[in-house]
């Protein structure tokens, strides 16, 4: 299968990534004495951005984080003020979620590639917000290849970061949810379909998938083979590339999250959301008609007979992004963004809902729940010309439904 998807942003080298300047964007997290990241928000050009992970090779996935260049890096832990970006106080507020909850949850974290830092950088994450420990000695965290054992794939600085990013949102979002990250030994999707396909095996109810491709006619064939999981929310980010449509977001199976910016405001919810994109296009959340998958009964837009992305959204945009610590081949502490942000935020809110039925389809929730998501009505991402590239009251491609207003959207 040929997937591949470019993006206008540039590629990350693989070390530690240029300071081009000092950003005051001082966060709000438990050990901070600090306003909140929201309110210090400055715009973010896209020269100040660049993907972790490089142009994927024919046949290959590509991750979906993005890393802000303009902010400065350190390592360890700060005791008088929290790291740049949205933390895990901000998403709670934002989107009305538990602190507590999520016990006995498994969220499942599936990427390609090894990152041999990803239980000490998410130590580090979750000590500097307080929250309680993860780790593979409390069964809190746990690290297999895609056959479930320990022979880890070839470590990848740009898939490392995008780890990193999946497991720091997963703690911001779930603080009580298990953590099992399932490395594939490619990006190929029959690899990391495997390793979806093991995080099932292994019990998680909840699956998060931050990469995505161009879409082909091969892909009704993957969708059976490794997303067709009743009583399992899994989860895709819709891309990083504006309007368009990538796979396997496009999956009749899976929820597909798009994204959107996120800011504070003196509103009564406190908050404010616009698509993540522009109506010129080229960058930001992916949206649109598949060409090949079929449209699932619940989806009732007029506009695309196949499967429209996304069904909800979460914050993406890197000018609005969030605090992530990681350590292999980078500098610490960082801020990134992109739908790989919002997916495991998602499947994260799935998690504090609670483990659907056994025989439901968890894509399907948020349909029936439409009034316990924020309608995100504002912003576009290219200039198709309707609902699936520009934001307004009810359905639209970009941020689907909306955005978590508490979990009552994602139950049963």
């Amino acid at each position: 299968m040929q997937h591949i998807r470019t993006s206008r942003f540039g590629q990350r080298a693989g070390g530690a990534s240029a300071l081009l300047s000092l950003v005051a964007l001082v966060t709000g997290g438990l050990l901070a004495a600090a306003p909140t990241a929201a309110a210090q928000q400055a715009d973010d050009p896209a020269s100040n951005v660049k993907q972790l992970c490089a142009t994927a090779k024919s046949g290959q996935m590509h991750c979906l984080a993005l890393e802000r260049t303009d902010v400065k890096q350190h390592r360890g832990i700060t005791a008088d003020a929290a790291p740049s970006g949205l933390g895990p106080a901000d998403l709670q507020k934002a989107y009305n979620l538990p602190a507590s909850g999520g016990s006995g949850q498994t969220v499942a974290i599936v990427d390609a590639q090894d990152d041999p830092n990803a239980e000490s950088d998410l130590a580090t994450y979750r000590s500097q917000y307080g929250l309680p420990a993860c780790t593979t000695a409390n069964g809190c965290f746990k690290k297999v290849d895609q056959d479930g054992g320990s022979n880890y794939p070839t470590a990848d600085a740009g898939w490392a970061g995008e780890i990193s990013l999946d497991v720091d949102m997963v703690s911001a979002a779930c603080p009580q949810c298990h953590i099992l990250l399932v490395e594939a030994k490619s990006a190929n999707m029959d690899d990391l379909g495997a390793a979806v396909n093991r995080a099932v095996t292994m019990g998680a109810k909840f699956v998060s998938n931050s990469y995505g491709g161009g879409e082909d006619a091969s892909d009704t064939t993957a969708d059976s083979k490794y997303f067709n999981h009743p009583g399992v929310a899994i989860t895709v980010s819709s891309g990083d590339s504006g309007y368009g449509v990538e796979y396997p977001a496009a999956s009749q199976y899976v929820t597909a999250v798009g994204g959107t910016s996120l800011k504070k405001d003196s509103s009564t919810r406190g908050w404010s959301e616009s698509v993540w994109g522009s109506s010129s296009g080229g960058d930001g959340a992916g949206s649109g008609c598949s060409a090949y998958d079929p449209k699932p009964s619940w989806q009732k837009d007029t506009a695309c007979a196949k499967r429209a992305v996304a069904d909800v959204a979460a914050v993406a945009d890197p000018a609005t992004g969030l605090a992530v610590y990681d350590t292999y081949q980078a500098s610490g502490w960082n801020v990134y963004g992109g739908t790989s942000a919002s997916s495991p935020i998602i499947a994260s809110v799935y998690a504090l809902a609670g483990a659907p039925g056994a025989s439901s389809t968890p894509s399907s929730f948020p349909y029936a729940h439409t009034g316990s998501l924020n309608d995100v009505t504002s912003g576009a991402n290219g200039s198709c010309g309707n609902y699936l590239c520009k934001a307004g009251t009810g359905y639209d491609g970009p941020t689907g439904l909306g955005t978590p207003n508490g979990t009552a959207a994602f139950t049963g």
